[in-house]
Formats: C-alpha cells, sequence, structure tokens
C-alpha cells in the first residue's frame, strides 16, 4: 500500500465534493493527531472539512499540507463541547472533577449546545458528522437528519462509569445521556485496544489510525535516552486498564488511513443505511458487567454498582418506543418466572427476591437438610401454576423534618436503597381461610403457609400468622381498629402482622373493600428493624401495592400512604406522623422529597446538588415510634397546640373589647383576624417563630401534669394518642420543636439551589445539628446518635484546624428519635466517603458496635408499579393441596 502522505493514491473521489463536520474532544493532542490523517486523505480527495474542537489550530496547520487549495477546504472552528478528564498531572486523574467538569460543560448549556450545532451544521451544509468522540455531536446530527460516524477505541460513557464508582453516583444521568446521545451514531469505526462501548447500534473494526512518522527510529531513541538495542513496548497510558493481549501487527504505511476515509465517504453518500436498534442507554447497561470486571483492582468491591442497571429512567432525550418497552415487560423473564406485567428496572434486590421465589422447591428443600422454618413455609405458600404479584417499597431517610411531619411541618426525605418485597397470590374461593398456621403440622402431612415473613429468626419473631378472614369481621361489617390492635397484640411474637394483616381491614373499612376469596402472602424486607429508617412503612406500603395490584384496586399512591398511616396509627398502634408512607409510595431515586404534612401535599421532588451527598449511620440502639419517649413528645406538642389555640382566643376576645390606643382601625381589625386564625389552628407550624416568640412562648410551661391540663383544657385533640392524668409531660420543648424545625426545613431547601460552596455546606449542616440538638430538648435523644453527630463535628473541625476544606458538614439524629439512625451530609467525593468509614470505626471502638451504613436511593413504590409473574412450569414442582 501507499504511504499515507501520498495524494495520488488516495481514494478516488465521488461525483460531488463532500462536506464533512469533524467534532474531535479537546482532551489533549492525541486525538488530533489521530484526526490529521484521516482529514488529510479527506481534502486529497477534494472534500470540504470543517473541524469544531477546542485543540488548538497549529496542532492541524502544522501538519496538513499548505497549498492554496487544500488550505481552502480546510475550516477550524473553537467549540468546548466536552472536557475528557480532568487531571491533577500527566498520569493522575481527578474522578470527581472530571465529572463536575462535564456537568457544567456539556449539561448545564445543553440546550444551547444543540441549538447552535444544529445551525451551524445546517449553515455549511453537511453531509456526514465525523465525532472523536464527542458524545453530543451523534445526537446533532441526528436531530438535523445527517448521517454520523464515530472514530475510536473508547467511549466517555464507560470511562466516565468508573469515575461514579469511585466518587459515588450522583452523576450517573450524566453516563445514560452520553450513552443515549452514542446511540444516534450510524458507524463506529473501532480502533485496535478498545474498551467495552456498548452504546453504538453498529461496529467496523478498523487498523490503528496514527500520525505519520516525522523522526525516525533512532532520532526517537536518543531524545528518550533509550538504547538502540533496548527493547521496547508502548502498552498502556494515563492509568486506562488494558484488558487486552499483546500482538504484533505490522501494516503497510498509509494503507490505514486509507480504509477509513474510504468508510466516511461511502457512509456520506448514503451507502450502508443501518436499521435502528436500541438505544444506547440500554446496549451500555446490557454490557457494564464486562466493563466494570475489567476495571476492578485488588482490594475493591467488584459487586456491579446498584445505578447501573437505571439508565431507562435517567434518560429522557431519546425515550425506548413503547413498542419495545411493551414487548420486553410482557415477555421477559428471570430465571424460572415469566413476567407477565411491569419491569424488573435493573434493581438489584428485586432480582433476588424473584431468584429467592425460585429456590422455593418443596423437594429441594427437603433433599438440602435442615432449612429455617420460614423457607419450609413459604415452599408451600404458592400455587406455582397461578400468577401472583409483587410490590417493592423502600425504607427512608429522614433529612429534614422528622417529627415535625404530624405538626404539619415541611419535610425532606430521601427514599432508600434498601426496600420491602411483598408477593400476593389469590387463592380459589373455596379456600376461606385467609391465613392457616400450620406450624404444628409436619411439612409431609399438606400443610400450607399462606402468609410467612422471611428473616424472622434474626427478629425474634414467629414466621407466620394465623388468621381467618372471618376474624376481621363482626357479622356483616369490619371489626374496629382497637378491636383489631387487641386481636394482634395476644401475642408478641406474631404482632408484626398487623402491619401485614392491617392492610386488608383498613382497605375493608375506608374502601368498602370485599374480598371474596382469600390470599397468600410473603413478606420479605432489606429494611432493617428498629433503626429509624421507617421498616414499617415499607412494609405496610409493599403489602397494601400488591394487594391492590391481586385485586384491581386503583389507588393513587398519596391515598395509599394515608390508609397505610393508618394502619400504623389505628392498628399497629403508632402515632406516627405521614412522611414514611409518603416516602415510601411517592418517592423517586436520589430525589428529596419535599412534602407539606398538611395532611401529605407533596410540593415537588428536589433533586440533590452534584456536589453533595447524604448518609444514614445506624447507632445501634433501637428506636421505636411505638415507644414511650415518642408517644409522650407527641402528647406534648397537642398540648402546646391546644394551649396557644385558647390563648389566640383569649385574646381576641380582649382585643374586641379593649379600648386600649391602636394605630388604626385597620390595624386592630387585621390583628384580631390574626388571632382568631390562630385560635382554630389546625396544624403548629403555621405559627411563624417571631409570632410563636412574641406572643405565646412566655405562657407555655416547661412540665405540666396529665391531670392538671385535662382540669384546665379538657383534651388535646389528638385522635391517636390518650393523656395519662398520672404523667407529667414536657411541652415547652415540643411545642417549640416543630413551630422552629418547619422554618429550618424551608430555609434548608432553599440553601440546596445556593451555589456551591463551603459557606452553603455549612448554613446546611447548621441547620442539621440545630435539629438535632432540639431533638435532645424534646427528649429524644440517645448516647449512641450523640456520639455519632459528636464524631461528624470532630471530623468537620479537625480539616478546619488544618486550613483544609471539610468534606463532612452536618449530622442529625432522624425519625422518631430516641436511637435509631442519623443523617449525615457532606461533600460528594472520595474523601467523605473514607471520613465515613473512619467514623463507624470509631463508634465500633467506643460502644463495640460497627454501625450499618445506609448510602444510595430507589425508587417508591408507585415509581417501581407492580410485578404480575408465574412460574414456568417444572417437572420438580407439584400443585399447591387445596383444603
Amino acid at each position: 500500500m501507499p504511504p499515507a502522505g501520498d495524494a495520488a493514491h488516495a481514494p478516488p473521489p465521488p461525483h460531488r465534493r463532500l462536506v464533512f463536520a469533524f467534532y474531535l474532544t479537546g482532551h489533549g493532542f492525541g486525538h488530533a493527531t489521530r484526526a490529521i490523517e484521516v482529514v488529510r486523505h479527506l481534502i486529497a480527495a477534494g472534500h470540504e472539512v470543517h473541524v469544531a474542537t477546542a485543540v488548538p489550530e497549529f496542532v492541524f496547520t502544522a501538519e496538513l499540507p499548505r497549498s492554496p487549495s487544500s488550505q481552502c477546504l480546510l475550516h477550524i472552528r473553537r467549540a468546548i463541547l466536552d472536557c475528557g478528564a480532568v487531571q491533577t498531572d500527566a498520569l493522575t486523574v481527578d474522578p470527581l472533577a472530571s465529572l463536575l467538569k462535564y456537568h457544567e460543560t456539556a449539561v448545564v448549556p445543553r440546550e444551547s449546545i444543540l441549538r447552535t450545532e444544529a445551525e451551524w451544521l445546517t449553515s455549511i451544509n453537511a453531509d456526514l458528522v465525523i465525532s472523536d468522540v464527542v458524545p453530543v455531536a451523534c445526537r446533532v446530527a441526528a436531530d438535523v437528519g445527517i448521517p454520523s460516524i464515530c472514530i475510536g477505541n473508547f467511549s466517555w460513557d464507560y470511562i466516565y462509569a468508573e469515575y461514579i464508582v469511585a466518587s459515588g453516583d450522583h452523576h450517573r444521568s450524566i453516563v445514560w445521556q452520553i450513552a443515549e446521545d452514542y446511540s444516534h451514531c450510524d458507524i463506529l469505526l473501532r480502533l485496535p485496544g478498545y474498551c467495552p462501548m456498548p452504546a453504538f447500534r453498529d461496529v467496523t473494526d478498523v487498523p490503528l489510525v496514527v500520525r505519520g512518522l516525522r523522526k525516525s527510529r533512532s532520532e526517537v531513541r536518543k531524545e528518550l535516552g533509550i538504547a538502540e538495542n533496548a527493547k521496547v513496548v508502548v502498552f498502556n497510558f494515563g492509568g486506562q486498564p488494558a484488558g487486552w493481549n499483546l500482538k504484533q501487527e505490522w501494516l503497510p504505511d498509509g494503507w490505514i488511513c486509507l480504509v477509513a476515509a474510504r468508510i466516511l465517504e461511502d457512509t456520506a453518500v448514503g451507502k450502508k443505511c443501518i436499521s435502528d436498534k436500541f438505544n444506547g442507554a440500554r446496549r451500555l447497561q446490557d454490557a457494564i458487567v464486562l466493563g466494570y470486571q475489567l476495571q476492578r483492582a485488588p482490594g475493591r468491591d467488584v459487586a456491579i454498582p446498584d445505578w447501573y442497571p437505571l439508565s431507562e429512567t435517567e434518560v429522557g432525550a431519546c425515550p425506548i418506543s413503547e413498542n419495545i418497552k411493551t414487548k420486553e415487560s410482557t415477555e421477559s423473564c428471570f430465571e424460572d418466572f415469566e413476567i407477565l406485567h411491569g419491569d424488573l428496572q435493573g434493581l438489584p434486590d428485586t432480582m433476588s427476591f424473584l431468584k429467592s421465589l425460585s429456590e422455593l422447591n418443596q423437594s429441594e428443600l427437603k433433599s438440602n437438610g435442615k432449612q429455617p422454618q420460614e423457607r419450609i413455609a413459604a415452599s408451600v405458600l404458592f400455587d406455582w401454576e397461578e400468577e401472583m404479584y409483587i410490590a417493592r417499597a423502600p425504607g427512608r431517610l429522614d433529612v429534614m423534618g422528622g417529627i415535625g411531619d404530624y405538626s404539619g411541618s415541611l419535610v425532606l426525605q430521601l427514599p432508600l436503597r434498601e426496600a420491602c418485597h411483598v408477593a400476593v397470590q389469590r387463592n380459589h374461593p373455596s379456600n376461606q381461610k385467609l391465613w392457616e398456621n400450620t406450624l404444628a403440622r409436619r411439612l409431609e402431612n399438606g400443610g400450607m403457609e399462606p402468609v410467612v415473613s422471611f428473616g424472622s429468626e434474626l427478629s425474634n419473631r414467629s414466621p407466620t400468622f394465623d388468621m381467618k378472614l372471618s376474624d376481621l369481621m363482626d357479622v356483616d361489617k369490619p371489626i374496629s381498629y382497637e378491636k383489631a390492635r387487641e386481636f394482634f397484640c395476644r401475642n408478641p411474637s406474631q404482632k408484626w402482622a398487623a402491619y401485614v394483616a392491617g392492610t386488608i381491614l383498613v382497605l375493608m373499612t375506608e374502601l368498602d373493600v370485599k374480598f371474596t376469596d382469600s390470599m397468600s402472602i410473603l413478606v420479605s424486607s432489606d429494611v432493617p428493624e428498629g433503626k429509624g429508617v421507617s421498616s414499617s412503612a415499607s412494609v405496610e406500603v409493599a403489602t397494601m401495592a400488591a394487594i391492590a395490584a391481586a385485586y384491581g384496586l386503583n389507588i393513587a399512591p398519596r391515598d395509599l400512604a394515608l390508609l397505610c398511616q393508618k394502619v400504623e396509627n389505628h392498628v399497629v398502634g403508632a402515632p406516627c406522623g405521614v412522611m414514611d408512607q409518603m416516602t415510601s409510595a411517592c418517592g423517586e431515586a436520589n430525589k428529596l422529597l419535599a412534602m407539606v404534612c398538611q395532611p401529605a401535599e407533596v410540593k415537588e421532588l428536589v433533586a440533590i446538588p452534584n456536589h453533595m451527598r447524604f448518609w444514614g449511620l445506624d447507632s445501634g440502639i433501637r428506636h421505636s415510634v411505638g415507644g414511650g419517649d415518642y408517644g409522650s413528645v407527641r402528647v406534648g406538642t397537642y398540648m402546646g397546640r391546644k394551649m396557644i389555640k385558647c390563648a389566640a382566643s383569649d385574646l381576641a376576645s380582649e382585643s374586641s373589647v379593649s379600648d386600649a390606643p391602636v394605630q388604626s382601625n385597620d390595624y386592630k381589625q387585621n390583628a384580631i383576624e390574626l388571632l382568631k386564625s390562630e385560635a382554630s389552628l389546625e396544624y403548629l407550624c403555621n405559627i411563624p417563630p417571631h409570632r410563636y416568640e412574641a406572643i405565646y412562648a412566655k405562657d407555655i410551661p416547661e412540665v405540666i401534669t396529665g391531670d392538671a391540663f385535662l382540669k384546665k383544657y379538657g383534651d388535646h385533640d389528638d385522635t391517636v394518642t390518650a393523656i395519662d392524668p398520672k404523667r407529667s409531660y414536657n411541652v415547652k420543648a415540643p411545642t417549640r420543636h416543630p413551630i422552629y424545625e418547619n422554618f429550618r426545613v424551608e430555609t434548608f431547601k432553599a440553601l440546596l439551589e445556593a451555589a456551591n460552596t463551603d459557606e452553603q455546606l455549612s448554613a446546611l449542616g447548621e441547620l442539621m445539628y440545630q435539629c438535632h440538638y432540639s431533638y435532645n430538648a424534646c427528649g429524644l435523644g440517645s448516647d449512641g446518635t450523640d456520639l455519632l453527630v459528636n464524631l461528624v463535628q470532630e471530623m468537620q473541625h479537625r480539616n478546619m484546624s488544618k486550613g483544609e476544606s471539610p468534606s463532612l458538614f452536618g449530622a442529625k439524629i432522624t425519625g422518631g428519635g430516641s436511637g435509631g439512625s442519623v443523617c449525615v451530609m457532606g461533600k460528594n467525593c472520595l474523601k467523605s466517603s473514607e471520613e465515613i468509614i473512619e467514623i463507624q470505626r470509631r463508634y465500633k471502638a467506643a460502644t463495640g458496635y460497627l454501625p450499618i451504613l445506609f448510602d444510595g436511593s430507589s425508587p417508591g413504590a408507585a415509581k417501581f408499579g407492580y410485578l404480575k409473574i408465574r412460574r414456568r412450569p417444572s417437572p420438580s414442582l407439584k400443585p399447591k393441596p387445596q383444603l
């Protein structure tokens, strides 16, 4: 083959001059020097090439022919459309800085970029877009209707995926957007030494494209100080992975670029039309496992990050067509199951739950020796030939708001990665037992377990529950909530069933649902109990959602959450607010649910800024909203509300008859109207802090006995708590807390939109610390949660004393307090994660307990929907015996 620079042997030109738009990444000069050889051949063939890049113009003009005819065919346009990798030195990449820079360069101005580049391509009448390897160029080409080709041996979706693994998953939407952009490319000319590039629809492998020689072998070795007889191989560069085998492939000069140029010309004139396939994000999802395995390092966790499979829900630029979605959701299967409705959404815990179902084979359980009782029970729970319905609901991390929910506060809640799965199957009408306890029966006698809870052996509770449908009925109507609460409390080891069976009673009572047949229920939760992360709400929401799916009940997510709150308040007997159930039902992954609890109005879903991150750390001290401390604080809060209402009413009456001088009649009337509104106050949080301090704070006692309060005020007007006349209640701190907490949460939400500075993070952290100490003042603190918060403060102050910027900025107790977990806020960086690990170690050294770490988020029940599945026939499975 002829030399690369021999224009006489360039590919023969087509019938007309073509116009190529060549987009080059600005990351270093390597891409540009490679592109020069391709550009050289296109110009030699008489075509016009417009290069859009951040690379200096001299890199091209110094290498390409300088004849007038050649110079008029080459046009250089400065354009910054991506940023590559940010490096602290020649061999060290800063992952987080790279992601932040890309977000600043390509995400924030995306709409402007799409508009500007489309206008430019139209203005030059481009025939083909070439990209090495600028993602957005492919999308723009598709928008304008021009074919596009990429050249390279890596793509930025794959590179950035590893950066996200290193720095946290807050930027994962960047990867899916890049993959979606690449999916619009018609052909990838893939060079040797490539990494996984699954976003591209069609791939053509070509030999290595390099710049021609400018110095002899001897000159290069002399400059580098390498002896003439030394053997040298360049195997890798810049800290990139090297998963390929070395080969010796000698090719004649020029042959490589000749091939590439011909492919570009063919595509520009319409040859090799490519059929449409799945989008890039879907292909990235399919291949990312291989990519991550290639990049793993000794000592690193090799599990596939949870966010990898979530691509569909995070890329909105080019959604999958409805026919593809429908086909995949109805025909896909996981191991032994057909998925008749719904989507796994790539959630690892859902996949694990289906796997656990597939392993519930009675004969295999028998042959494997001793098995947990719950698994033996579950193996005969379902009729495997019939359909079953699965719902999923996550726990939640209370970022701000907490116990202010039952006083009407704004709250900010994050749905956790950990979730509860519930599988429900409707049984034949002739089997009128809702649940039949077979603890005393042997498996070989054909007993069935219509309700089973996995994880019971770790929680000292019975794995099954015995109940008939008639137990929920009082003649022809549902039993009262009070009777139900007494029923479920008879056996402490089975009290957990109130969270499950209570959903059925609430549906019967509130929606008049008639259950004409029985059901089998399996509960499996990864949300740890007693950690203050709403394990109970996740069970309630998942159970009700699964039952609703099985019986065709159309319940809006908000309504479902409110119904589940009734389960907790009236059947279980825990006086919680509604934020837990709302987050579990209505939350979205990696967004804060901003909700005003009056009673449950979602304001918005707040995206967590890319530079910050939230963690949960468990203190090891068991938390329960049914505990005495939580209930007494709620009583004190409602006492305070009643006192304020009575004081406002008295002041309004006095003002209306007072002859005291005022500024004007209008002022007096407005003051009276304000007092009247406060006299009918429904939510304590509707009083601003300044109003509370100016008018009411001085008259709220620190403590009052139940008897004294009842004699003076009658009742505290709370339907889910009762006043004990013999008990003393803190009033001032519980009254003050929600008033100030609502103000703190509103301020916190506003600050989330402020500029990314340490001052912003410090202000957010201060609000969290204030909330924590306000909990303590109410009597809802604990030694463990105080220690965790103190450790965060020590980390923060240690860095500041060294003159360094802190990584962690705030922490607070969460949920109902009195133990449980703390929420920690800090920068989304590697140093923060390291300090979290240090806190865990120091806490264990001080207490002997290693805190559980909650890190990650997942969709709420509404976003997940439900799965309708059926097990594929298997010779080893027998039909469930009928009673």
